[in-house]
Parts: structure tokens; C-alpha cells; sequence
């Protein structure tokens, strides 16, 4: 079996695909199993490290896969809450961004899927530089490896993962789930499906998609608007999928999982924080089985977004009309830590 130069990376290969290889060099599908448990349980550097896999098998797999690390361009580090933001650059030096949070129940990776973004979302600095490319399945994962590998140096270990960093991960579907599908396999990374959180800000055909092919995984919608003029001026794509069809999606994915939806909602001032808005918020969660995340605006550089003063208000207001609400833990906000800032300042200073 000759080995596909472009599929050589250790990362992008299921446990699946990786028996197909080992069967090819000589071995058995039990090897396959065994370099998952090297590779993302003992986090080895080398296949030569693999004492338990034959030698000419070991031969053949470092001839043809590789177990490459991103170069780390920069790391900012919040001393208020721990939280790390790493800006990675890939091999073709396009760079990325992985954020690490600490929560008193555990360490929570922000996960990119994107370079860049194309949903242009007016206050999202991910939104400010457009989309480049689509990250591959090894890119994916080796955010995760190289994350953890910091962590193991410190005895923590990460316990939950969400795609909520730079790019729609629903723009990136076939990757994204390949990738999801290499993270919860047990004799690897084995992160539980109620562990992982994708979040979209509405790309509706891949909602229907994901209640079928990963009903359990958590599913987190950036509305941000509630109702379409506004949401058309925040947010384009709602141009594309009316706040109608998106609500419609929801309710069907609510329907085949019988699992809890997310609405985060960036609270902006003078924007999306009025009575009218609240009162269109309580209509869209009332009757619905799903939460309400109210989210502080991180300021963006060069956008004329405020943090609303009104977010305990809403909070409050929603509550009493027995909606689940919270209010998301600010992380990282002495470090630029909205989405995208870090690689968009890289790129300024680069031009």
C-alpha cells in the first residue's frame, strides 16, 4: 500500500484507516489500536519510543507517516484566570489560534476549524480577516496535541472541547467530524460526546445533518439577534438563513435528539439590549428546550461594539420567566481573548 503523501500526517488517520495501514505493512489491525494509545495516551514524540510493535513494522510506519508539531509563534498568558491563548503556525505559515480555559470542574480547549472566516460577523475579530482556507482533520487535532502536551507538563490534562474558535465549524463539516470521531475514540484521546460543543451561528442543512451523525455531542447556536433586521445587520449569513429557518433547524434537532440547545447571545450595548429585544429573546426560548448563555462583549480592535450594562437585567428578566440563564465566565479578557484578535494582530504587524 503506497502511502498518500497528502494524508501522511499520524492526525489525520481514524483508528479505521490506521488498521488499513498496519494490515499494508505487514502488521495486524491490533497494531493500529496500539499506536493510538502511544501516540494520544502516552504522548510519545517518535515512533522509535514504541517498544511493543515489531521493529520492521516500526520501520515502515516512520518511513511514510510523520508526527509533525506546529511552530509556536506566540503565547499569552491571563494571570487573572489562567487562561492561555497559543497562536500556532501551520506548515504552510499560515497561523491559528487554540485557547486553553481553567474552570474549577476542568480544562476546556477552544478548538479553530478555519483560517480566517467568511460569515463576516460584524463583532467577531475572526470575522475582520476573511477566509483563507479550510483547516484539515490533522490540523484539528494537533491543536489538541499540542495543548495537552503543555498541560501533561503541568499534571492537568484536558477534559472538554469546544469548536468555537476562529472559522464556522459547520462551514468545515466533513472535516469536523472525521476530527470528532479520532478525539472520542477510546483507545486515543477518549473525550465523551457530552464533553464536546460545536457552536454555529446557523448554517442549516448542517444542523439537520448533525442530529443524525452526532446526536450527542452539544450543539450551541450564536444568535445574537432576535429578530432578522437586526440579525441581518450583525450577522450576513442570516441573509442566507432567515432567523425563521434557523429556529425551524433547532427545532427539528431538538425533536431527533431530545438534547438541550444553547443560545449564546453577545450582549451589546445599545444594540441588541433593549426591552423590545428582551421581550423577542423570552418569545424565541419560551416553550423550547434550551438555555440562554448571555455573553460580555470582549472589545474588539477596530469595531464600535460596547459591553451592555444590561446583561444582569436580562439575566434576571428571563429567569423569572423560567428560562434557563447564565451569564458565560469572562476568560482571557486581559489578553485579547476574543476570537481572532491575537491572529489579527499577528497579521497587522506582519503587513
Amino acid at each position: 500500500m503506497e502511502i498518500n503523501k497528502k494524508v501522511c500526517n499520524f492526525y489525520h488517520f481514524t483508528l479505521k484507516e490506521l488498521e488499513d495501514v498496519c494490515l499494508a505493512f505487514g502488521g495486524n489491525k491490533y497494531n493500529a489500536r496500539q499506536l493510538f494509545e502511544w501516540v494520544y495516551k502516552k504522548n510519545i514524540t517518535s515512533f522509535e519510543q514504541i517498544s511493543n510493535i515489531s521493529k520492521n513494522i516500526i520501520k515502515k510506519i516512520s518511513q511514510n507517516i510523520s508526527l509533525p508539531e506546529f511552530k509556536l509563534v506566540d503565547k499569552l498568558i491571563d494571570k487573572k484566570d489562567g487562561t492561555i491563548k497559543f497562536l500556532f503556525s501551520l506548515e504552510d505559515v499560515n497561523v491559528i489560534e487554540t485557547v486553553l480555559m481553567k474552570f474549577e470542574w476542568g480544562n476546556s480547549i477552544c478548538v479553530s476549524t478555519e483560517i480566517g472566516c467568511n460569515m463576516g460577523c460584524k463583532f467577531c475579530a475572526s470575522g475582520q480577516l476573511k477566509l483563507v482556507r479550510k483547516l484539515t482533520v490533522a490540523e484539528i487535532i494537533m491543536q489538541y496535541v499540542m495543548v495537552n502536551k503543555f498541560c501533561l507538563q503541568n499534571n492537568e490534562k484536558i477534559s472538554h472541547i469546544v469548536f468555537m474558535g476562529i472559522g464556522e465549524p459547520l462551514d468545515n463539516y466533513e472535516d469536523l467530524l472525521k476530527a470528532i470521531s479520532i478525539l472520542q475514540n477510546p483507545y486515543g484521546i477518549n473525550i465523551g460526546s457530552r464533553k464536546i460543543t460545536i457552536s454555529t451561528c446557523g448554517i442549516i442543512e448542517n444542523i439537520y445533518k448533525l442530529s443524525s451523525d452526532l446526536p450527542q455531542v452539544n450543539l450551541a447556536i450564536s444568535l445574537h439577534a432576535t429578530n432578522d433586521m437586526l440579525r441581518n445587520k450583525l450577522m450576513p449569513i442570516n441573509k442566507a438563513y432567515s432567523l425563521d429557518k434557523l429556529l425551524s433547524s433547532i427545532d427539528y434537532y431538538i425533536k431527533k435528539t431530545n438534547r438541550r440547545v444553547t443560545f449564546e447571545y453577545l450582549m451589546l450595548d445599545g444594540i441588541n439590549d433593549t426591552d423590545e429585544c428582551l421581550q423577542e429573546l423570552i418569545n424565541i426560548a419560551k416553550n423550547r428546550l434550551c438555555y440562554i448563555n448571555l455573553i460580555p462583549y470582549n472589545n474588539v480592535i477596530d469595531t464600535t461594539f460596547c459591553c451592555s450594562k444590561r446583561i444582569d437585567y436580562f439575566k434576571n428578566q428571563l429567569l423569572s420567566n423560567n428560562i434557563t440563564a447564565t451569564v458565560r465566565l469572562e476568560r482571557g479578557s486581559n489578553i485579547n481573548a476574543a476570537c481572532g484578535q491575537l491572529r489579527a494582530n499577528y497579521e497587522k504587524r506582519k503587513i
